[in-house]
């Protein structure tokens, strides 16, 4: 995208998206608010919200080495853990109150049994997400929410109301709305904005204060919908995968001419492409019916990937996509797995896919960039 045509209030999206801790956030803590991190987009946000939390998708923005982590893990972990025990190890994350975990993957799993006993947070927690979508695993998630709640209750001697629920749901879904706005100004043909400051807006909503967020993406979606980009582009772009929260890798793909112009990421898509229910009477029903079965789920979840396969080969059509690239984080088997099979997939569509093995922070430049360059000209050919 031309940079000319990139509106000021950019900005402050990349700003945090590109820091650890954002301006807002140290405004937040001396103001005596709390700031609760939280691993995976499974994770029920709108928990915290309701407690008066700001919450925190956990990243490892700014690390650049694991040398202190790399004593707790052997050298087939994958390099996030790593990264974010190495700033925890440092003191980089004192400024949380507490963190939320998830069994995620056996990697974040045994992230909370190191992060309990040599960094001894001042609270943490673990939640059992279910790796089906069915009725049951609805059920068991609304416990796991209960159970967080009370905990969240007994530790900050705080009462989460299910009329706060309520409201945060609503909070979140308006995000979500425009979130999906934003993507939706990038099926034309001349995109207002780049996939890489996308990227950064949706993960700057991970860590800004959400009334200030959702006041800045009011004011980006607006400000977006009359402008037109640059449409001097290679092809039409689609990143899949699981963490990826570092805008700089979108622009190394976008430099050689690639428009990533929608994807299927947990801090992409997959985190605002449908709302809570929020007919549902229960509030803490909705989020798990949400959490477990109606939202895109990722590759730990079993028996869902025709859903997923069919999610992306429908934004493919919908966003006209010429080629898709699969990113995924070295020795995290759920993503090997699930792209052995999107090959299957994308060679039935005629859909050219690249598979790309990398590390949490961006390295390898120069092979990333002559392996799309010759991505591109495949598709090009």
């Amino acid at each position: 995208m031309d940079t000319r045509t990139r509106p000021r209030s950019l900005q402050a999206f990349r700003d945090a998206a590109a820091t650890l801790v954002n301006p807002a956030m140290q405004e937040w803590k001396k103001q005596g608010g709390r700031i609760v991190g939280y691993f995976c987009s499974g994770v029920p946000e709108e928990l915290l919200l309701a407690g008066g939390f700001l919450p925190f998708r956990m990243r490892a923005t700014g690390s650049t080495s694991t040398e202190l982590s790399d004593a707790y893990y052997s050298s087939i972990n994958c390099s996030f853990p790593r990264h974010c025990f190495n700033l925890a190890l440092m003191g980089s994350f004192d400024f949380l109150d507490g963190i939320v975990c998830l069994n995620s993957c056996d990697h974040v799993r045994r992230l909370y049994d190191n992060w309990k006993r040599f960094v001894k947070p001042l609270y943490l927690e673990m939640m059992s997400l279910p790796r089906k979508t069915e009725a049951p695993q609805v059920e068991w998630y609304r416990d796991e929410i209960n159970n967080l709640r009370r905990s969240l209750e007994d530790y900050f001697q705080i009462t989460i109301a299910d009329s706060q629920i309520r409201e945060a749901i609503k909070q979140r879904n308006e995000i979500r709305g425009l979130q999906r706005q934003l993507y939706g100004l990038r099926k034309s043909s001349n995109p207002p904005i780049s996939g890489s400051d996308a990227l950064a807006v949706v993960v700057a909503g991970t860590a800004l204060p959400r009334d200030r967020y959702l006041e800045y993406l009011r004011d980006l979606v607006n400000e977006l919908g009359p402008m037109r980009g640059n449409g001097d582009y290679r092809a039409r772009i689609m990143i899949v995968g699981g963490i990826l929260d570092d805008p700089a890798y979108i622009d190394v793909i976008e430099e050689q001419g690639g428009l990533v112009v929608t994807d299927s990421l947990c801090f992409g898509a997959r985190t605002l492409w449908k709302d809570v229910d929020e007919s549902i009477a229960d509030p803490v029903t909705a989020l798990a019916q949400y959490y477990v079965a109606d939202r895109l789920s990722c590759p730990r979840t079993y028996g869902d990937h025709e859903r997923r396969s069919e999610f992306i080969l429908n934004m493919v059509r919908e966003f006209k996509v010429d080629g898709i690239i699969g990113e995924r984080l070295l020795f995290c088997d759920q993503w090997l797995g699930e792209n052995i099979m999107l090959n299957h997939d994308f060679k039935d569509a005629g859909i050219p896919f690249l598979e790309l093995d990398r590390e949490y922070t961006l390295g390898g430049v120069g092979q990333l960039r002559t392996r799309v360059q010759a991505f591109l000209e495949t598709i090009e050919r």
